[in-house]
């Protein structure tokens, strides 16, 4: 099955995440937290605590730090209560937007957030406005160059639902959400590395912007990513030079 261009994009947030690596652990710092409050300390019994221990290691956190933060999070140490918040609203064009936060002040996030909407040509809408256009599940993306065909195999194989290559190469791996885990497992043990690989909020259908309207929706996204708040940006934008 063919997709579209993902590869770009992909490349563009890496470089964002490059750029600030301090941020990167905030967030992952926050990540575990509240994965920890919620499903407890141990690793084996709780799926969303050990992807943000992932994503620490893979962000180059010390062991100890991660550890500080989870004892925080299940009381045996003192630490902040962060909720969780999801905003919907619009980009450029009519390009859908989800960003999902983490906050110890409510009031200040949603200023903050529609300020930055605002100010860069967006619109805040309401619960459940984009939300529609989107599909919580698995996705682990390779590099252009690696083989479909094996990446098929392994991938059905373990419980994937869908394996797509994008008009650029790369290929896309989709699963449900409890499948993930176990077919991210397969594809490395296979020696297939995915460049990346997350339970998201995947579009169903994309928004191609361009020129002028491509760059003001980049814009738009890189100032919602560097609110301190926010966690995670999804969007259905197809952004091309």
């Amino acid at each position: 099955m063919a997709g579209h261009s993902k590869w770009a994009n992909i490349q563009h947030r890496k470089g964002r995440q490059d750029e600030k690596r301090g941020k990167i652990w905030t967030r992952v710092i926050r990540e575990i937290t509240v994965a920890a409050r919620l499903g407890g300390a141990d690793l084996a019994l709780n799926p969303r605590l050990r992807l943000a221990v992932d994503k620490a290691k893979a962000a180059n956190m010390p062991a100890d730090t991660v550890k500080k933060n989870i004892d925080k999070a299940t009381g045996n140490l003192e630490g902040v209560q962060y909720e969780e918040i999801r905003y919907e609203g619009y980009g450029i064009g009519g390009a859908a937007v989800i960003l999902d936060t983490m906050t110890d002040n409510r009031v200040r996030t949603v200023a903050e957030v529609r300020h930055v909407f605002s100010k860069y040509g967006g619109n805040l809408g309401t619960e459940g406005s984009v939300s529609f256009q989107f599909k919580h599940c698995g996705q682990l993306i390779l590099a252009p160059g690696t083989s479909e065909d094996k990446v098929m195999e392994v991938a059905l194989e373990a419980g994937a639902d869908d394996v797509i290559t994008d008009d650029d190469g790369a290929v896309e791996v989709i699963t449900a959400p409890s499948a993930f885990e176990a077919v991210k497992a397969a594809l490395e043990a296979a020696g297939l590395t995915p460049e990346v690989a997350e339970v998201t909020m995947r579009p169903e259908n994309t928004v191609e912007l361009s020129g002028e309207e491509g760059q003001r929706m980049q814009k738009l996204l890189d100032m919602i990513e560097d609110l301190d708040d926010v966690q995670a940006v999804f969007h259905n934008a197809e952004i091309s030079p």
